[in-house]
């Protein structure tokens, strides 16, 4: 898996992950740095912890329709999205209130059901000029995944879905730019939300320029207000170019992709719409870092509507991105069926320093464990044994390739996997964690969980290779955990 399509799964992933971190917090006051927001849920709307809200659940709404490659600007996809956001709707815990206006008006009159949304929203917007809400940008980041070649294209996508509930100028030029942001950051890998200023009509662009120069490098809690579009913006974008990216020092817990979560944080300490605020920001961190640089602690719990976790909702990306496509059909086939791991043979171990550590490759199904951390690609199938439950199956990015650009953030997973690993013992599981053939990735995991209980590097290494003995100690997994440091007493 190439670092692109880390990007790209980083997308929805982010943008949930954040939706859910915020989700508690919405509503209330700014949160000073020492508070530390977690997925606990709750929140005005009882959401269950880690459950993502209105912001992802109408980004899935799209997503379910641009993962079959189609264009969101043609009519018919705008239907879909349209009835799909009515559906959703019809149940939902939260609906903002721009758009349940939007929505109640669109349920009646003649004409298809995406003619009447876009009625009803520019109806809305001839009442209430300037009076736009963050709906239609919480949603958008997906949009960004439609056309990554083509800006032009991106932004007609952008403009078009936003106008089904938000039709006022600001509404579809604040998801322009974010999406066009998106965009950039999958393929480019920059941070610029400037850049996608020629995209709007030219007596719009200095008013815009003015508003992002506002908010670059700003504590985001400048804008603890950030119900309309411009300050919901202005508040993630003031997040993520506000909260330093740190250099690498993995021997002291310090890795750049952790300005991922750090920035996500801080988007839920601006207070007011956290869950909102959070979701933007975390779809163009997603796009920027990758999958990858997403904590594990939070990828094990979020899900939310459409029944997605984390493998759907990294599903919904690659497909969208790939216009209908999907590599390998993963992750939602039920089984792998790559010969790599049809002729697997069954490795299981005990972990040589936590007897309650299952080490293995993808042939063992026997494992004996109520949780799993899988260090390769799986099927829906794979290891849904009675006892696992969905938020006890963490799935690791971690390739086995010497190409540094296919683990972006290596030292950080790594680091994460242990720490995740010891979580999951913390709550009392027996822990299966296995890659394809037991040989690289899951050696290299046990010698970091291993570090981190404080075990030497050496007795590590060698009381691994004993009860590994096909084990690899060469390359890039091995040079990751040589630089991992035990935790200092």
């Amino acid at each position: 898996m190439s670092l692109h399509l880390d990007r790209v799964a980083g997308v929805l992933l982010g943008q949930a992950c954040g939706d859910a971190l915020g989700v508690p917090y919405e509503f209330g006051p700014a949160l000073p740095d020492s508070v530390e927001p977690v997925m606990s849920g709750g929140g005005p709307w009882n959401f269950d912890p880690g459950e993502y809200s209105d912001d992802t659940a109408m980004a899935v709404c799209i997503a379910e329709v641009s993962a079959t490659g189609a264009d969101l600007t043609g009519d018919d996809a705008l239907d879909e999205i349209a009835q799909r956001f009515l559906d959703w709707a019809a149940d939902a815990k939260d609906v903002g209130a721009q758009t349940r206006q939007v929505f109640a008006a669109a349920r009646h009159g003649s004409g298809s059901v995406g003619r009447r949304m876009l009625d009803a929203s520019r109806e809305h917007a001839a009442a209430h000029p300037g009076r736009v809400g963050n709906g239609a940008l919480m949603r958008t980041a997906i949009v960004g995944l439609t056309r990554l070649d083509d800006p032009d294209a991106t932004a007609a996508a952008a403009r078009a879905v936003a106008e089904l509930t938000h039709a006022d100028p600001l509404g579809p030029e604040s998801c322009v730019l974010w999406s066009d942001a998106v965009r950039r950051a999958v393929s480019g890998g920059e941070l610029d939300l400037l850049a996608g200023l020629d995209l709007l009509p030219a007596d719009r662009r200095a008013q815009w320029e003015a508003w992002i120069d506002e908010a670059t490098g700003v504590d985001p809690r400048s804008f603890a207000r950030n119900g309309f579009t411009v300050w919901a913006l202005q508040a993630a974008w003031a997040a993520i170019t506000w909260t330093p990216q740190v250099e690498l020092d993995p021997a002291h817990g310090r890795f750049p992709a952790q300005h991922l979560a750090e920035a996500t944080k801080n988007a839920v300490r601006a207070g007011d719409d956290t869950d909102t605020v959070a979701a933007i920001a975390g779809g163009l961190l997603g796009a920027y870092w990758g999958q990858s640089a997403i904590p594990l602690e939070w990828t094990r719990r979020v899900h939310g509507y459409g029944g997605h976790r984390a493998s759907g909702l990294v599903s919904l990306a690659h497909r969208t991105a790939l216009r209908g496509g999907s590599p390998h059909e993963w992750p939602l086939a039920e089984r792998m069926a790559n010969p790599e791991y049809t002729s697997a043979r069954p490795v299981r171990a005990v972990h040589p320093h936590d007897e309650g550590v299952i080490l293995g490759s993808y042939g063992v199904r026997d494992h004996g464990c109520d949780a799993v951390v899988s260090l390769c690609r799986i099927g829906t199938a794979d290891f849904a044994a009675a006892g696992v439950e969905p938020q006890d199956h963490v799935m690791v990015r971690m390739v086995d390739r010497e190409d540094p650009a296919e683990n972006p953030h290596l030292d950080f997973v790594m680091a994460d996997t242990a720490r995740t690993i010891k979580t999951l013992r913390d709550e009392g599981k027996r822990v299966f964690v296995h890659c394809v053939a037991a040989h690289a990735r899951t050696p290299a995991a046990g010698i970091a969980y291993s570090r981190l209980l404080g075990v030497p590097l050496q007795k590590a290494r060698a009381d691994m290779a004993r009860v590994l003995p096909g084990m690899r100690g060469s390359g890039m997994l091995w040079d990751s955990t040589e630089r991992l440091q035990p935790p200092k007493e």
